[in-house]
């Protein structure tokens, strides 16, 4: 399909692994020498002339997993681009969703108002917005009522508006509210009720074993939370994946995945080793 943009990689050969290929590919095209990447998602692609199984994996310079200086080795056209603001037209179709994935920041947080007090945590929150700590924040408080919520959400909407963050709006709050936000966050009770994904821009669920995953995906969600990965304050005694469980569920997932339950910042590398694309966090999020 020339003359069609995508992300740089390749075939796999006969018995070759994902990753050998990767750094095969990577260094016949483009002269990239890969040293570390991680699984991310994968994708049935069906194309006129082909049904293809992509596997998107991820590495990352401020690692020292990948070295070099890309070159055009096979003649083709390369351009580096801000993924907010894509000038290449058209795509792949395969790699559409990838351009979406790629605006996904690696620390998703979740509200914490109820339990801190509305003022203190907006305090907080112009903190985080102001730091680049926050990007993605989903307003989840199931103690406010209806007013105190509705003015909670026209507070960080204004804020993450502001600072150029996304702001999705948990789905146990009122419909007419996920469109005046970025989008929706679905409870896994929602999910896996509904039978299309909510008309909205940015859509994300809740997800605790690999049948729930599976329905997001099949939904087109943009992303999940998987978990609880360890013990949370707010849910004592409650079962948890552990990271073993966490990776076997992740690693075939199409879309990308959130490690939630009893995360920090610390955890972010290891999430990302066991096939997420980063963590969720409630408590952490905001210092407490």
């Amino acid at each position: 399909m020339p003359g069609y943009w995508e992300f740089p990689g390749g075939k796999l050969e006969e018995g070759e692994a994902v990753f050998d290929a990767l750094v095969r590919e990577f260094d016949e095209e483009l002269g990239v020498h890969i040293t570390g990447a991680h699984p991310w998602a994968q994708r049935v692609v069906v194309y006129p002339h082909a049904t293809v199984r992509l596997h998107f994996w991820r590495s990352f310079a401020s690692a020292n997993e990948w070295n070099g200086e890309p070159i055009s080795r096979e003649g083709q056209a390369f351009r580096w681009e801000h993924i907010d603001r894509l000038t290449t037209d058209p795509w792949l179709q395969g790699a559409m969703p990838v351009k979406r994935w790629l605006q996904l920041p690696e620390v998703y947080a979740i509200s914490h108002a109820a339990a801190m007090g509305t003022d203190s945590f907006l305090a907080r929150l112009d903190q985080r917005l102001e730091s680049g700590a926050v990007k993605l924040l989903q307003l989840r408080e199931p103690e406010l009522d209806a007013s105190s919520f509705a003015k909670l959400f026209d507070e960080a909407r204004a804020r993450c508006a502001s600072h150029g963050a996304r702001l999705v709006v948990n789905s146990m709050h009122p419909r007419a509210l996920w469109s005046r936000a970025d989008g929706v966050h679905m409870s896994a009770r929602d999910l896996m009720q509904v039978d299309m994904r909510p008309n909205v821009d940015w859509c994300l669920a809740s997800c605790h074993n690999a049948c729930e995953l599976e329905r997001a995906g099949a939904l087109s969600c943009d992303a999940a939370v998987l978990g609880p990965v360890a013990a949370t304050a707010s849910h004592p005694g409650a079962a948890v994946l552990g990271w073993k469980r966490f990776t076997t569920i992740a690693k075939n997932t199409a879309i990308p995945v959130y490690a939630i339950g009893g995360m920090t910042t610390d955890d972010l590398m290891t999430a990302i080793a066991a096939g997420g694309h980063g963590v969720a966090m409630i408590r952490r999020a905001w210092g407490k």
